[in-house]
């Protein structure tokens, strides 16, 4: 079943309006007709079984036959704050966030990042990154588009996830899996996660030390040392599956 998400504008009692982009795609390359079912998200969140009742010119007019309540969302929200990564890893980083749960991708300048981003590249960056998110959303299945912010300092990014539930950085120098494990266990349906990666160089001490001071935690995943576009995948694999409930019946 194919898989198209709205703006919450476009969905009425018992239709629902798709315009823009995803028109020609349904009429001209998925060729689709009157009848066929179709799987509907709403942007803010909210999933509906409908059918295609009429293709018009610019808009293709859906009719729905069932609002889902067992949302594909995982019950806490993961804020990934990725450290910028050289050339294109942060698409691989934001497709594969998006598949394990993510519900938020924030871009963020440390020191040791390489990369650097003026507003115009910025800008650019955004609009290809925020698409590769909501391919991903589509592919996986998810209820609503992860958003990938703007960029912010390490600082900034800090004083944002102050009054989050949970706050994890994966740190090469730190000790203690089972501190892990039993921090991961301690993640809550509600609860606002934030999770700290650093760039291909990683953090410097004395960031650490600032995360530390703001109630970030420095956590090990292993005796192995992880490239930034595999850290954050492998904390989002552990809290999914940490936080994941059975469908409600």
């Amino acid at each position: 079943m194919y898989h198209f998400f709205v703006d919450p504008a476009q969905i009425g009692e018992d239709e629902i309006r798709i315009t823009g982009e995803d028109v020609n795609h349904i009429k001209n390359v998925l060729r689709m007709r009157p009848g066929e079912e179709v799987l509907i998200s709403s942007r803010s969140g909210g999933d509906y079984h409908c059918r295609v009742r009429e293709l018009a010119p610019d808009v293709v007019f859906l009719s729905v036959e069932e609002k889902r309540e067992d949302s594909r969302e995982l019950p806490a929200r993961i804020h990934l704050y990725q450290g910028l990564p050289k050339a294109d890893k942060m698409d691989l980083i934001i497709q594969k966030a998006v598949e394990l749960g993510a519900y938020r991708i924030v871009p963020v300048s440390t020191r040791r990042a390489v990369v650097r981003l003026d507003s115009k590249k910025e800008e650019a960056k955004l609009r290809r990154w925020n698409a590769v998110s909501e391919s991903a959303a589509k592919q996986s299945g998810r209820s609503l588009i992860p958003e990938v912010s703007g960029l912010l300092t390490f600082s900034e990014a800090l004083k944002e996830a102050e009054s989050f539930g949970l706050k994890l950085i994966p740190y090469e120098c730190a000790e203690g899996i089972g501190g892990t494990r039993r921090l991961i266990a301690q993640a809550e349906p509600g609860m606002d996660i934030a999770v700290f990666i650093g760039p291909e160089g990683g953090f410097e001490p004395d960031e650490i030390a600032q995360a530390g001071e703001t109630g970030v935690v420095p956590i090990t995943l292993g005796r192995r040392i992880l490239r930034t576009e595999t850290a954050g995948l492998c904390i989002l694999s552990a809290l999914m599956l940490s936080l994941e409930r059975e469908p409600e019946e």
